[in-house]
């Protein structure tokens, strides 16, 4: 099961580094698109969209590394947050739910519970 863990990680980390240039594009992208509009209203409107969605997806990017770091050292902390964090991946269709669903497969298992316990080391029988 430490395998998985690993994996889980690694893939929350690699998808949180995407959406970490998600949230970047979404932030300057849609703030070079309102240097272009010469409405104030419609302004107003998609830097407060820009603002809401790329803070958004920036803040639970990195929440999502500092889990995946901390599923790494065996922090019981880590997996629960990376499992309330994992929902959010359900809605990205295809690739976040897919992550979203094999992260629940690991960190739900009883073995994998056993592990965060005892901080990584295989429990005693």
């Amino acid at each position: 099961m430490q395998k998985h863990i690993t994996a889980v990680a690694a893939l929350q980390i690699g998808f949180s580094i995407l959406g970490i240039l998600l949230g970047l594009l979404i932030l300057f992208g849609l703030g070079w698109v309102v240097a272009l509009i010469d409405e104030p209203d419609v302004a107003i409107l998609l830097t407060g969209i820009a603002i809401f969605t790329g803070g958004l997806v920036l803040l639970l990017s990195v929440l999502s590394i500092v889990g995946a770091f901390g599923l790494l050292a065996y922090r019981n902390w880590a997996r629960i947050m990376i499992l309330i964090l994992s929902v959010f991946d359900l809605f990205n269709i295809p690739f976040g739910t897919a992550l979203a669903i094999y992260t629940f497969w690991v960190l739900i298992q009883d073995e994998t519970v056993k592990l965060f316990a005892t901080g990584g080391r295989p429990p005693q029988t």
